[in-house]
């Protein structure tokens, strides 16, 4: 059996995503599906900056579960944008495209 690469590879999760994940390792692919799930099924997008959830749209509202995970966001792209979310609110959102740093930010280097 070939060992996992890329973004394949199981990747250690930082306590907060992994008792919401409900797993200590998961491949990068797996935990943005999982939250992209868990997004989907709580209707929590909507298409304006801190709008209400609405189930469609670029932005992800951050609920009670969320706001944990998206509060340990405090990371540098790789364009070198600091991506620090620790200030948001329960009820505030994200752009989507900030998912990857969220991802990032609450994995083992």
């Amino acid at each position: 059996m070939a060992e996992d690469k890329g973004l394949n590879k199981p990747v250690r999760l930082k306590a907060d995503l992994a008792a919401f994940l409900g797993a200590a390792a998961l491949p990068r692919t797996e935990i943005t599906k999982r939250l992209w799930d868990y997004i989907k099924a709580n209707g929590l997008q909507t298409s304006t900056v801190d709008g209400k959830p609405e189930n469609a749209g670029k932005y992800i509202v951050a609920d009670a579960k969320l706001i944990r995970i998206f509060n340990n966001t405090r990371v540098k792209t790789k364009s070198g944008k600091v991506v620090d979310l620790s200030g948001l609110k329960e009820g505030q959102t994200i752009d989507m495209m900030q998912m990857a740093s969220v991802v990032s930010a609450n994995i083992e280097s």
